[in-house]
């Protein structure tokens, strides 16, 4: 066959498929536009999934008589004059490809209106040929309305799948737009019925109770951001709380410059920032917003402008990462029992924060009333105060020890209520920072073995773990080959000292054999914390009202206090409302 130039409606067609994969890709391209004229109200309307009709209203600036056809050419944009003007790219089209490429396999109706004239102009396309211009009275703005997509192109319908996929694939589009830009009014329905409606409050908060519902939209954590972003990089947004977990990736969301991107790295990034704060296997739901100078960024390396390109990924990695990790260790909730109909705190705060406070100050108040005789009720005013004080960011609240419960679990009286906690699972946090704080000033008590001990190993754990003396001998555990698969032990942690050398070794091993890969420092992590699960106190171990009262003292102390070193939760929270309600009272 020889070579020949393909028509140019061909060549559209082809071009079209780049940017048109499905109605999803239609709906996109439309709201940017809209985006980019400054509308603060954009209009989703589609059927069929967006196979048989999609319209797009937006009351943005429109487009001026004499430009209507100019937009349809393709490549035609007032967002880009020089290349140069790619490498400080502020808006969110800029090929001048969109409305071209979706004129190509559809028939479209675009009706639009400048700011200041009369009248507006709507234009007929189908297949990307003009077939009707004329006036037409309407407000300032912009709709475009597709329908029969890709009907000249049956190669490319024949893949769309059924409407409920496509449905969901716009439905995933304006959502994401609406979180990045709360702004902003959206309406979206299908066939007639409201999808979603956000209220252009502003507040990311509002949408993602539209999306996602009460309890997440209120329990968010709002990611507390650097006073001197490092490289001009801020990090935004809100973060579920560790009990939102999800079983997939697909509930985090990220914003490049007001752009959804799908980017691996910083999904990873915030995936690793909840480290040991979820079970294994489960992913967070976050909707995080990056924003850096543009000419860090590239955003012309994909097709659909959903991948980016970062001049710096390194950075851009850190800050998202330290940014989710901080606001989880400064604002993290402990988990309640059940989940709560009331407001959420969202700030992280004590549950019932603001009560306390009011009932902090009617005590104060009835103590200044006191007279010298009044010792009995001062002291039961005062008890009260202890325990209604609000904790510093980050910490837990005061606990007082009322006891043990099924030799596993301790009962504790707090602000508002009861707290449960986990004995092996508070030990173990404790033991976790304690023996990491200590590798890094290069203090971790270690105890030397009367008699060194050789300890049998598989071949391949014994070669694991000899690759990792040094690692082992920061951490306390001086270990040696001697020779085929056995390890000679000289010396111990302090806090496994009366355990069986072998076992200690083989619970190590196992930690690294699993593959398991923490957040920044994997082997000595992944060592200590198997060294504090065989080190912290067991369910079933009885303990004494001082034990369980130091052991509370010490996990107030912790950076990290709810969760152990595996992402457990280390205590729950029964609040009065909930007794309240259990007992009949509210």
């Amino acid at each position: 066959m020889p070579i020949r130039v393909l028509p140019d409606h061909v060549v559209s067609k082809i071009a079209a498929g780049e940017v048109v994969e499905r109605p999803a890709s239609v709906v996109k391209e439309l709201i940017e536009n809209a985006i980019d004229a400054d509308a603060r109200v954009i209009e989703v309307e589609a059927r069929t999934g967006g196979k048989s009709f999609i319209r797009v209203v937006d009351d943005g600036s429109g487009v001026p008589r004499g430009e209507v056809e100019l937009a349809l050419h393709r490549h035609a944009t007032s967002k880009l004059v020089t290349e140069e003007d790619l490498d400080g790219v502020t808006t969110l089209g800029f090929r001048g490809e969109a409305l071209a490429s979706i004129a190509a396999v559809s028939r479209m109706t675009f009706a639009t209106r400048a700011e200041g004239e009369a009248v507006g102009t709507l234009l007929r396309i189908e297949g990307g040929e003009i077939v009707t211009r004329r006036e037409v009275g309407r407000p300032p703005g912009t709709a475009v309305t597709v329908e029969n997509l890709f009907f000249n192109v049956p190669a490319r319908r024949k893949f769309l799948r059924t409407d409920r996929t496509e449905r969901r694939h716009i439905d995933r589009w304006v959502t994401r737009y609406a979180m990045a830009y709360p702004e902003l009014r959206f309406t979206l329905s299908h066939s007639d019925r409201t999808a979603l409606q956000s209220p252009g409050s502003g507040r990311l908060r509002d949408v993602l109770v539209g999306v996602y519902g009460v309890d997440v939209g209120e329990q968010a954590l709002e990611i507390l951001s650097e006073a001197q972003p490092h490289g001009g990089i801020h990090v935004s947004g809100l973060i579920g709380p560790p009990s939102f977990h999800r079983a997939n990736r697909t509930y985090i969301t990220v914003f490049v410059n007001g752009r959804w991107v799908k980017d691996a790295s910083l999904t990873y990034a915030i995936t690793q920032a909840y480290h040991r704060f979820l079970p294994n296997g489960r992913h967070p739901l976050a909707v995080v917003m990056v924003d850096m100078p543009p000419s860090d960024v590239d955003v012309n390396v994909h097709p659909t402008k959903a991948e980016v390109r970062f001049r710096d990924a390194d950075v851009v990695f850190r800050a998202v990462q330290k940014a989710v990790r901080r606001t989880l260790q400064k604002r993290a909730p402990i988990p309640q029992m059940a989940r709560s109909s009331g407001r959420g705190t969202g700030d992280g705060a004590w549950p019932g924060a603001e009560a306390e406070e009011r009932a902090g100050r009617s005590r104060r108040q009835r103590l200044a009333g006191l007279g010298r005789g009044d010792r009995a009720q001062e002291r039961q005013l005062q008890l009260e105060g202890d325990l209604s004080a609000r904790p510093q960011e980050g910490s837990i609240p005061p606990l007082r020890v009322i006891g043990q419960l099924g030799t596993t679990y301790i009962v504790a009286e707090g602000p508002r209520g009861m707290v449960l906690l986990d004995q092996h699972a508070a030990h173990e946090r404790v033991l976790f920072e304690q023996i990491l704080g200590q590798r890094e000033r290069s203090e971790v008590a270690s105890q030397v073995l009367l008699e060194p001990a050789l300890v049998e190993l598989g071949p391949e754990t014994a070669d694991l773990l000899a690759e990792h003396l040094e690692t082992l001998d920061s951490l306390g555990l001086e270990v040696e080959s001697f020779g085929g698969s056995t390890m000679l032990v000289r010396s111990l942690p302090t806090i496994v000292g009366e355990d069986e050398p072998g076992k200690v070794l083989e619970d190590v091993a196992a930690a690294l054999l699993a593959g398991d890969q923490p957040l920044a420092i994997p082997v000595e992590e992944a060592v200590a914390r198997q060294v504090c699960k065989r080190a912290a106190v067991k369910a079933g171990q009885m303990l004494e009202q001082s034990e369980m009262r130091e052991l509370i003292r010490a996990l107030e102390q912790c950076e990290n206090p709810r969760t152990c070193p595996h992402g457990r939760p280390t205590m729950i929270h029964l609040t009065v409302e909930q007794l309240a309600r259990e007992f009949g009272r509210s």
